[in-house]
C-alpha cells in the first residue's frame, strides 16, 4: 500500500497546488531536487570534470537503476536527454531503404511521424498506417494484415499523448516477429506509471523520457536496446565517447548501448533521474502504478458527472491520462481557467497527434494527469474548477 502522506511531504509544491500534469512534466520530489542542485554547486566549487569524476560510480548506477525497472541490462541501456533523442537516435540507426515500409498507429506522435517522413522521403521507403480498432488501440487484425517482409519496422506509442488508452505491446511484437520486422516502442508515457519488462514486452527497443512518470529532470531520457540487436546498428552520428577513433583512417564503436551516448552531458540531471528511478523503486513500482490508475479512475468519475463535461478517453484497458472537454469552451481556456483556480492542467493538441484527432474531430483536449501524489482534496478541487467553468463563465470565442 503506497503511503500517500510521505509522497506528498517528499513533493511540497503539490501541498498548495492541486497537480494534475505529469503527463507533461511531473513534480520531482525532494531527494531529485536535492541531488541536482547538490551536483550543480559542487560543480561550482571544484569545476564539472572533477564532480563529474567524483560521481563515476553513481552514474553508472543510474544504468543499474534504469535496467532493474524495466527488467534489462546496464549495458543495454543509453542515456540521453529526452525520449524524442532516444526515439530518433535509434529509428536512424535501423537500415531502411528504397521499397521498404515503415508501419506507424493512428495514435503515432509527432515527433516520430516527422521523422519516419523525412527519412522515408530521403530513401524511397513507405509510410503506412495501422488502423485503430472500435475500441480505440491498434487494430491486430489489420496490423496481421499489413505485414510483409518489406516492413523494417513497426513504431508503436505505449500510451497516446491525448488519452489514457494502453495498446496491447506483446501482442503487436508477436506479429512483427514473424516477418522480421523491429518494434520500437515509444514508452515516453508509460515508463513511471505502467509495469515495463522488455522480455516480456519483447519490443526491440523503447524511448522514455525523465521528466514525466518517473518525476525526473528535465533534460533526460534513456534508450533501450535488445541485447544482441545492436550489432546490426551504427547511429548516424558518433563521437569518441560512442566509439575509439583506432587508427587514421577506422574507428570502433562500442559494443553496447554506449554507442548511442554522446560525451557531453547533464551530469546533475543523469543524476537527478537515478535519483528519481531509485525513488520509485523504493516506494514500490506496483503499489505507484496502482495508485496512479486509481487516481485517474477517480478523475474520469467526477468529471463525468458534470454537465457539458465528456471524457474522450478510449481503450479498453486504460492508464493515467484522462482527456475531456468542456461544451462551449476551447480546451486552452479550460487550461487558464483552472489556472486560476490553482489546479493545473494542459492541453493535448491535434497536431501532437493528428491522425487520431483528425479521425476523431477534435481540434485539442484538455488533459488531466494524477500522479499518486493527487489527493482526494486535489480532485475534488479539479472537479469544483470543472464546474465552476461551466456554470460561472460565458464561453470565451
Amino acid at each position: 500500500m503506497l503511503d500517500r502522506e510521505r509522497v506528498r511531504a517528499d513533493t511540497p509544491g503539490c501541498l498548495d497546488l492541486a497537480f494534475f500534469d505529469s503527463a507533461g512534466s511531473s513534480l520531482p520530489p525532494e531527494p531529485v531536487v536535492a541531488t541536482v542542485t547538490g551536483h550543480i554547486r559542487r560543480e561550482a566549487q571544484v569545476g564539472g570534470y572533477r564532480a563529474a569524476n567524483e560521481r563515476l560510480d553513481d552514474l553508472a548506477g543510474v544504468k543499474v537503476a534504469i535496467g532493474e525497472l524495466i527488467g534489462a541490462t546496464a549495458d543495454s541501456i543509453a542515456l540521453s536527454d529526452s525520449a524524442t533523442r532516444s526515439w530518433t537516435d535509434f529509428f536512424g540507426a535501423v537500415p531502411l531503404g528504397a521499397n521498404d515500409r515503415v508501419l506507424i498507429s493512428e495514435a503515432e506522435y509527432a515527433s516520430n511521424a516527422i521523422a519516419v517522413l523525412q527519412r522515408a522521403q530521403a530513401v524511397g521507403a513507405t509510410v503506412d498506417v495501422v488502423p485503430s480498432d472500435t475500441d480505440g488501440q491498434l487494430d491486430l487484425d489489420a496490423l496481421a494484415t499489413l505485414l510483409d517482409e518489406r516492413v523494417r519496422l513497426v513504431s508503436l506509442v505505449h500510451v497516446p499523448t491525448n488519452g489514457g488508452l494502453v495498446n496491447p505491446v506483446a501482442e503487436v511484437t508477436a506479429l512483427a516477429h514473424r516477418v522480421g520486422a523491429l518494434v520500437l516502442l515509444d514508452a515516453c508515457q508509460s515508463a513511471g506509471q505502467l509495469r515495463l519488462d522488455v522480455a516480456e514486452l519483447g519490443v526491440d527497443a523503447l524511448s522514455v523520457t525523465g521528466r514525466k512518470w518517473l518525476r525526473g529532470p528535465r533534460g533526460t531520457g534513456f534508450l533501450y536496446v535488445r541485447q544482441g540487436l545492436l550489432d546490426t546498428l551504427e547511429p548516424a552520428s558518433l563521437d569518441l565517447h560512442s566509439a575509439e577513433w583506432t587508427a587514421l583512417d577506422t574507428y570502433r564503436m562500442h559494443d553496447d548501448a554506449r554507442r548511442f551516448e554522446f560525451w557531453e552531458h547533464d551530469v546533475a540531471g543523469r543524476l537527478g533521474l537515478g535519483t528519481a528511478v531509485r525513488y520509485l523503486l523504493d516506494l514500490g513500482p506496483d503499489d505507484v502504478y496502482a495508485a496512479i490508475a486509481e487516481r485517474a479512475e477517480r478523475v474520469r468519475a467526477v468529471l463525468g458527472e458534470i454537465d457539458g463535461v465528456q471524457v474522450r478517453d478510449l481503450g479498453q484497458r486504460r492508464a493515467g491520462i484522462v482527456s475531456f472537454t468542456v461544451a462551449g469552451f476551447e480546451p486552452v481556456d479550460v487550461r487558464d481557467r483552472l489556472a486560476e483556480q490553482n489546479v493545473t492542467v494542459t492541453v493535448s493538441h491535434r497536431s501532437s497527434t493528428l491522425i487520431d484527432m483528425s479521425k476523431r474531430g477534435l481540434g485539442s483536449v484538455v488533459r488531466a494527469s494524477p500522479h499518486c501524489f493527487v489527493s482526494d482534496e486535489d480532485i475534488d478541487a479539479l472537479a469544483t474548477a470543472v464546474a465552476n467553468v461551466n456554470r460561472d463563465s460565458a464561453p470565451r470565442r
